[in-house]
């Protein structure tokens, strides 16, 4: 016996009552009873802020250490890219034998340095010998990333041999002068004294 709303419709079956006045009111004053509303409480806002700003303190610190890892990483693949780069080869790296007499070289030159005495007389000696050596090493320096950007060839490493040679023989010179300085000062200390 199932029948459609519309036929029920049509035929006014169905009767159209209207609402009772005062309805709407009673209703609503029914379900303020059945579910009341607590009345907000003003105290707590200052608590929302304080916890929405510990958690905001929270976020940063979390974003600030994770990104920071990511920096440091960066930049520790800088600086390995960066001494990869200024790697050069030495004679060593082409030749047991050539080590040998690049050690042999520079033993040599720094035995030489730590023989020699360092006074005030013979300062301006010293600085001017010590500029040579310096451009001798920016010499050598080039001509080790020469060596290490073109291969080994034989002009390169006789290069290389004949810059430890300069500077070996400039720190013979700077003994020799500086013996000869001695030994004037002697000579001259003696012929005042008598």
């Amino acid at each position: 016996m199932a029948q459609d709303i519309r036929d029920l419709f049509k035929n006014e079956k169905v009767v159209h009552d209207e609402m009772p006045t005062k309805h709407e009111a009673r209703f609503l004053e029914k379900l303020d009873k059945a579910l009341p509303e607590a009345p907000k409480k003003s105290g707590l806002g200052w608590m929302q802020i304080a916890a929405s700003a510990v958690v905001f303190l929270g976020l940063s610190f979390g974003a600030y250490s994770f990104f920071e890892g990511d920096i440091e990483t960066i930049e520790t693949i800088e600086t390995v890219a960066a001494t990869k780069v200024t790697e050069t080869k030495t004679l060593g790296d082409v030749s047991p034998g050539l080590k040998k007499v690049e050690d042999y070289y520079l033993a040599s030159i720094n035995l030489e340095l730590s023989k020699m005495k360092y006074t005030p007389e013979t300062k301006e000696l010293f600085d001017g010998y010590l500029a040579q050596l310096d451009e001798l090493d920016k010499e050598y320096k080039r001509l080790s990333l020469d060596l290490t950007e073109s291969g080994p060839s034989e002009l390169t490493v006789n290069a290389l041999i004949d810059n430890l040679k300069f500077r070996l023989n400039l720190m013979y010179r700077l003994r020799t002068q500086l013996k000869e300085l001695k030994s004037s000062d002697a000579l001259s200390e003696k012929e005042q004294s008598i």
